[in-house]
């Protein structure tokens, strides 16, 4: 009899095994919802003007990062850097709009990208517009087969079982461009939460007009809208049974395209929100060190069990072996036509910009940007002498070759210390620290971009745009400035 009941007992121990492994083998689904050209202006952040109940409830219930910042302020530079976790100046996608000619970008054979990683470990890989009902936006600057990277659209596609490894891609603050994208967003949000231009506070480097407050009252109406969309994602998880073992990241591509913001390394440009929701693993934490976008690639595969590549630049925010970054570097080079060179380096409260072309104007002449609506403004007040000592740093027409910020004093990086000599410690030692870094990462942007590669990129860009004479001039224009060693 004792020999029965202990095999009876021994028999429910071994089962209780059994279902606890399977309950440790459920994988966690993993979903990246990515917005565009929006930095962290939401509830939990503190923009008052805002309702975002939806992000503000990851933000409670997650991990948030308050200094989190995009590789680079452009959205194929960013998007190519992420899917990678590499550093697009290492891989040769730093150039925005790179691999549209006939001259291709080819990164390393032996560098995959998230998704494929995913793929081989088992995942279902998707990735959907903000309605889940078409293919969402990709846009990496070197030469992929999407059908390697994703097998559908979303997540209802997969085996009974299969976790999934899902992208959404937002609108995010293009909503505010698009006539009809916008009027989708003002009548999807209560008339009681509708930011109007007369409450809006802006940056003291933009002037006080109308047309910087109406964009900027129509871009608080497209964060408040993205959160709406954010909600409908976490309601679809809900309905289809999966919520509670999907792991959230929520980010943007990068900062919002105004004058100082996109393009530029400016906190405006580069400065993005972070979050990670998986309450059933992870507690509630606001994260105060550094961190850089490509990040999630590696925090991704350590949640889904996956080993890191020794190569990945990217670094597990997560886990016993979690290092902080001593310091976050992002660059900008060519944005559409127009060519430059920018690094950036923030170490604790100070951040170092090197401007590589700093003959060259602030605003140089670029088409995106140039057919904002605010930008004529800015540039007839600019030439009519009606722009304050804040807002000429905007428009001034050569630049510092280094500039300095404390960030705990000076948020909007107005003072450059870069000549004060009391801080001349920290401006070596962060001038030292991004050199160390360009060496380390094989930073390919130091040279400039062949020729006939811009040619080729900038005969597709002629072509998209029908062969506007602007786009055409400006073209002529960053030729002649690069002849002159401008």
């Amino acid at each position: 009899m004792k020999i029965l009941t202990f095999l009876f007992f021994s028999i429910l121990v071994l089962a209780g095994c059994a279902d606890s492994n399977k309950v440790d083998e459920v994988r966690p689904n993993i979903l990246w919802i990515i917005a565009e050209d929006m930095s962290s202006h939401f509830g939990y952040n503190g923009e008052s003007l805002v309702h975002t109940p939806n992000v503000d409830r990851l933000a409670e219930e997650g991990v948030v990062f308050t200094s989190a910042y995009a590789t680079g302020p452009v959205c194929s530079t960013s998007r190519s850097a992420l899917i990678t976790g590499m550093y697009q100046t290492t891989i040769g996608t730093h150039h925005h709009y790179s691999s549209r000619g006939e001259l291709k970008v080819r990164i390393p054979e032996s560098i995959k990208s998230v998704p494929e990683y995913m793929k081989e470990a088992g995942y279902y890989t998707c990735n959907a517009n903000h309605v889940l009902d078409h293919k969402g936006k990709e846009d990496y600057d070197y030469m992929y087969s999407s059908q390697t990277l994703f097998d559908g659209i979303e997540w209802t596609g997969r085996a009974q079982g299969q976790p999934f490894f899902a992208q959404v891609q937002l609108r995010g603050g293009k909503i505010r461009n698009i006539p009809k994208w916008y009027e989708e967003a003002t009548k999807g949000l209560d008339p009681e939460y509708l930011v109007q231009e007369e409450d809006v506070t802006l940056p003291p480097y933009y002037p006080d007009v109308t047309a910087f407050r109406r964009d900027w009252a129509r871009y608080l109406n497209a964060v408040q809208y993205t959160d709406v969309m954010v909600g409908k994602v976490m309601d679809r998880l809900e309905r289809d049974g999966v919520l509670d073992n999907t792991i959230i990241f929520f980010i943007t591509d990068q900062g919002i395209s105004q004058a100082r913001g996109k393009q530029f390394l400016y906190d405006e440009g580069t400065r993005i929100p972070f979050i990670i929701w998986a309450p059933r693993k992870l507690a509630p934490e606001q994260k105060q060190e550094p961190v850089i976008h490509i990040d999630m690639a590696a925090t991704t595969l350590h949640l889904a069990g996956i080993e890191i590549p020794e190569y990945m630049q990217a670094r597990s925010l997560l886990g016993e072996d979690y290092t902080p970054r001593d310091y976050i570097v992002c660059a900008r080079d060519r944005c559409d036509e127009t060519v430059d060179r920018i690094r950036s380096i923030r170490q604790g409260n100070y951040k170092y910009i090197r401007n590589f072309l700093p003959q060259r104007p602030r605003l140089q002449p670029n088409r995106y940007k140039d057919h904002k609506p605010w930008m004529p403004v800015l540039r007839e007040l600019d030439a009519n002498g009606l722009l304050n000592e804040n807002q000429l740093l905007v428009t001034e027409k050569t630049r510092p070759e280094e500039e300095l910020y404390d960030l705990s004093k000076d948020a909007f990086e107005l003072r450059n210390l870069a000549d004060d000599p009391s801080y001349m410690e920290v401006l070596e030692q962060l001038r030292k620290d991004l050199a160390a870094w360009v060496e380390e990462t094989g930073d390919l942007g130091m040279d400039p971009e062949p020729e006939e590669s811009y040619d080729s990129n900038m005969k597709w860009y002629l072509e998209l745009t029908k062969y506007d004479p602007e786009l055409k001039r400006n073209i002529d224009l960053m030729k002649k400035w690069a002849a002159e060693g401008k």
